[in-house]
């Protein structure tokens, strides 16, 4: 009766890994957020720093997701319930 619950879990935790990557490739896909000149930060017009910006905030999700990834698959391994890769049997 336990495994509909960890199931659940295990869905939502893949949920938010999904967002999270989602995330840095959408955003920057909205071009009337960025293509403007003002403001500028230390010279740089808005559309150079704010892409540099989203590198940084990209790596950070992509590691964040990387992490909740890896402990929900070692969670999978030593509860049993490997049926996410298909390949544990």
């Amino acid at each position: 009766m336990e495994q509909p619950p960890r199931r659940t879990r295990n869905r939502a935790v893949w949920w938010v890994v999904g967002v999270m990557l989602l995330i840095p490739i959408v955003i920057p896909l909205i071009v009337p957020i960025y293509a403007r000149q003002e403001p500028e930060l230390f010279g740089f017009p808005f559309y150079y720093w704010y892409q540099f910006l989203w590198i940084l905030i990209a790596a950070t999700l992509t590691s964040i997701a990387y992490l909740l990834a890896s402990r929900q698959e070692r969670r999978d391994r030593e509860t049993g319930d490997g049926r996410r890769g298909g390949a544990s049997r």
